[in-house]
């Protein structure tokens, strides 16, 4: 019995020492883009939005500390703007199993944003890196 617990206690404690970057051999984990077409004078609150959702997924170890981007770009039209987010889940099935914290953050996220040329008001796509950046681990 005592085997068995200290065991399982060092198994324990080796995962909490365990680093947030992405692992090459990782088949569970899922790198995606999210692309938020974001209401005309609602920019600054969403960029503060997203600062406050990128702490809560990494307090509840939901995402790999990096890779993590966000760029601020004009749509095609050139007059509404989008931010574009790079983040990898540590798991692909965290989306639908989020806490309801985040899903609440999501909704505020949504209110931000607007359906735009027939697209969603937030876009997410599964993505991989090509080539090597300063952005992955």
């Amino acid at each position: 019995m005592k085997k068995l617990f200290f065991s399982a206690l060092t198994a324990v404690l080796l995962a909490g020492c365990s680093t947030t970057t992405v692992r090459e051999n990782n088949n569970s984990s899922e790198t995606v883009m999210v692309t938020y077409h974001v209401k005309s004078g609602k920019e600054a609150e969403l960029q503060t939005l997203l600062s406050r959702v990128w702490q809560v997924y990494q307090t509840e170890h939901l995402v790999f500390a990096k890779p993590h981007i966000i760029v601020r770009g004009l749509e095609k039209t050139g007059d509404k703007t989008r931010f574009v987010e790079i983040l990898t889940w540590v798991n692909r099935d965290t989306p639908e199993h989020a806490p309801d914290a985040v899903q609440s953050l999501w909704d505020q996220e949504q209110s931000l944003c607007e359906a735009r040329n027939g697209q969603d008001g937030i876009e997410i796509a599964p993505v991989e890196f090509l080539i090597p950046s300063r952005a992955q681990p």
